[in-house]
């Protein structure tokens, strides 16, 4: 058996994907790489508690977790990536997106927080803004995480019956699910116009929130770390995480 391999249980896979992510950041922080993860998904689809375990061990210096509020005023009036690129790395930083610059593409056009003039050209110009990104030396990758009506349904139920949940319930969970289909309109045409061969997107069935977690630290290490390291780690289950296509708004690898 490989020092890291899927037959591995989680606790035990945990732990060695974790250290792998600790000596990608080390050879970031040596060679001033600098790393951007953005993490989009439907709401309840585990992004908080994937994000809580790639951190748990990097850098507090070299780590950023962004996760904005809503605009204010004078956000509302600036170039709409503006607020996002105050965030971005620098040399030997790891940032990591819980949600993004796609709000605009999910949650505002589902709830019409902005206009189809806007939503527009947010989809025209959002490629052209990572290619930039990624042309600046900006190491990009970015998330897709889906998870079925009913698992979202059991989730968001439990956010509000657990006192320790109460924080992460937003009032937009009340229309998660009678909007479900909006949502996947809105995630479908996303998916489909800012997937670019140089900002890709990986998608990643999250119903088993564990199986999700450990493909996705092999997806990072896989994509982000030296050949030394990147061995050393099995690649993601192709059943849990595999890259965008078209076909999969189709055949059921994606929620409808």
């Amino acid at each position: 058996m490989s020092p890291d391999s899927p037959e591995l249980a989680y606790d035990d896979a945990l732990p060695r994907l974790q250290l792998a992510l600790v000596r990608l950041q080390q050879h970031a922080m040596e060679n001033g790489h600098k790393i951007l993860v953005i993490f989009e998904g439907r709401d309840a689809a585990g992004k908080d508690g994937a994000i809580r375990r790639i951190v748990e061990h990097l850098s507090v210096r070299a780590t950023r977790v962004v996760a904005l509020a809503k605009p204010s005023d004078v956000e509302r009036s600036q170039w709409y990536f503006q607020r996002y690129a105050a965030h971005l790395p620098s040399a030997g930083q790891f940032v990591i997106f819980n949600r993004s610059w796609y709000n605009r593409a999910g949650v505002e056009r589902v709830m019409g927080f902005s206009s189809p003039e806007e939503q527009e050209d947010f989809l025209r110009e959002v490629p052209l803004f990572e290619e930039m990104l990624v042309g600046s030396g900006v190491r990009l990758v970015k998330l897709w995480l889906d998870v079925g009506k009913a698992e979202q349904a059991r989730r968001l139920a439990e956010r509000r019956e657990d006192p320790l949940k109460v924080l992460k319930s937003s009032p937009l969970d009340d229309f998660a699910q009678p909007r479900w289909n909006d949502y996947s309109a809105a995630r479908d045409e996303m998916l489909r116009r800012t997937d670019t061969a140089r900002a890709p997107w990986a998608c990643v069935r999250a119903d088993d929130k564990k199986a999700a977690r450990l493909a996705i630290m092999r997806h990072l290490v896989s994509r982000l770390a030296p050949v030394d390291i990147a061995r050393m780690v099995a690649p993601p289950d192709p059943a849990v995480l595999f890259d965008f296509e078209i076909a999969a708004l189709t055949d059921g690898r994606l929620q409808p």
